[in-house]
């Protein structure tokens, strides 16, 4: 299976993301369920675990530190510190007091002594960034990491912190629907000889095929409340869809692995970290990573579905203001 460089490790470029089975979308899966689907990963293949502490408020860590427990030299773990939703203290917070104290509770969760890559999970502008920067490297010293990065941040500030202490890996939302990394934070990472992990790629499922009317979205189902899944700008996008899908029967995979396949063609530095609740869309995924798609099918995709084809912003007006990567006019 090809592998590829994330924070010195070689590892399939296929992650699993794991804030699905606490939050998000849909109804979350029994606990018994969602154990079963990381052990089931784990035992065939996967080796890279990304997860966050306010998946679920912790209930995703806890998760992870349940099914994985006794194997933790078998895969690779991230989790983020940085998002506050705390009753009515939410916002940002990477000072390193919160960093540190976030960081405890996570290894706690996760029943380990270590994480192998720690993200601040947003751009804090109220802390300088040498300080959360400082933060990191104090854990990377004390063992408790052992390398950070950053999510969502831009070119300029990911450079910034990189000159403080090297990061290992940048993530931030790429997909053929989203491409906000390809105003600069793409290409910053290749420079810098940093990882690009990209999640939601495959645009919060809507590129798998199978979602076609909105109305069946669970009622606190995220998406509910982003432009691209709203009335207007969803049948737009239903159609650009429908065109996927019929592009990745002539290729002879399914939706998401044409999705995945073109995200990891983008760059040898990228990775993704599709999110799953079920065991059978996990095995569709990981064997993306090894997928013959003619370059040309991976062409017209992109042709197909991009930033100037889809309909609607990729995040609500309220989410906007925490996100530092580079937006488009």
């Amino acid at each position: 299976m090809m592998q590829r460089n994330l924070a010195g490790k070689a590892l399939n470029p296929v992650g699993l993301g794991c804030m699905n089975v606490a939050w998000a979308y849909g109804n979350p899966p029994s606990r018994e369920d969602a154990v079963a689907l990381f052990r089931h990963a784990l035992d065939n293949g996967c080796d890279h675990f990304d997860t966050a502490n306010i998946y679920g408020g912790g209930v995703s860590e806890e998760i992870v530190g349940e099914a994985l427990a006794g194997r933790r030299d078998e895969y690779f773990l991230a989790t983020k510190t940085g998002i506050i939703i705390d009753g009515p203290r939410r916002g940002i917070d990477c000072s390193p007091a919160s960093i540190t104290a976030s960081l405890d509770g996570s290894l706690k969760r996760l029943g380990t002594d270590h994480v192998d890559l720690f993200y601040m999970h947003r751009f804090d502008p109220k802390v300088p960034i040498a300080d959360s920067v400082g933060a990191m490297a104090d854990a990377i010293d004390a063992g408790k990491i052992r390398a950070y990065g950053v999510s969502e941040w831009s070119a300029a500030h990911i450079r910034e912190a990189h000159a403080v202490r090297p990061m290992a890996a940048v993530q931030t939302e790429y997909s053929l629907w989203t491409r906000n990394v390809e105003l600069g934070v793409l290409e910053t990472t290749k420079e810098l000889g940093i990882a690009l992990v990209a999640f939601s790629p495959v645009a919060r499922g809507a590129l798998c095929g199978e979602l076609t009317d909105i109305a069946t979205l669970a009622e606190k189902d995220l998406r509910r409340t982003h432009p691209r899944f709203h009335p207007g700008n969803w049948e737009k996008n239903l159609d650009l869809i429908g065109k996927f899908s019929a592009l990745s029967a002539e290729a002879g995979v399914a939706p998401a692995q044409l999705a995945l396949a073109w995200v990891l063609s983008r760059a040898e530095n990228v990775h993704v970290i599709p999110g799953t609740r079920s065991i059978a869309h996990w095995a569709e995924n990981n064997a993306s990573g090894d997928l013959p798609i003619d370059p040309a099918i991976l062409a017209r995709a992109g042709d197909l579905i991009n930033q100037q084809t889809v309909s609607g912003h990729r995040y609500p007006e309220v989410m906007r203001g925490t996100i530092d990567t580079e937006d488009f006019v």
